[in-house]
């Protein structure tokens, strides 16, 4: 499960980074601030997108694995 964990965690980190980098980028190319920031919208809006899909499937990928693990513990409570 810790791969899993690993996995998500690193997802998370990716997104934040790239909206960092995203940032960071429009702030130093040479438009006009009202571009800039009309940009900066639309990419904000983007990267909202991305990471509430990355949420989904982090909730899923842990309720999968609260299935699996109640699936074994109840497997080997019935063998006992």
């Amino acid at each position: 499960m810790s791969d899993r964990d690993t996995g998500s965690s690193f997802a998370i980190g990716f997104v934040i980074g790239a909206v960092v980098g995203v940032a960071v980028g429009f702030l130093y190319a040479p438009k006009a601030g009202k571009e800039t920031r009309a940009l900066l919208k639309e990419k904000a809006g983007e990267v909202r997108e991305k990471a509430g899909e990355v949420t989904e499937k982090v909730k899923e990928t842990a309720i999968e694995a609260g299935r699996k693990v109640r699936e074994r513990l109840g497997h080997k409570e019935a063998e006992s």
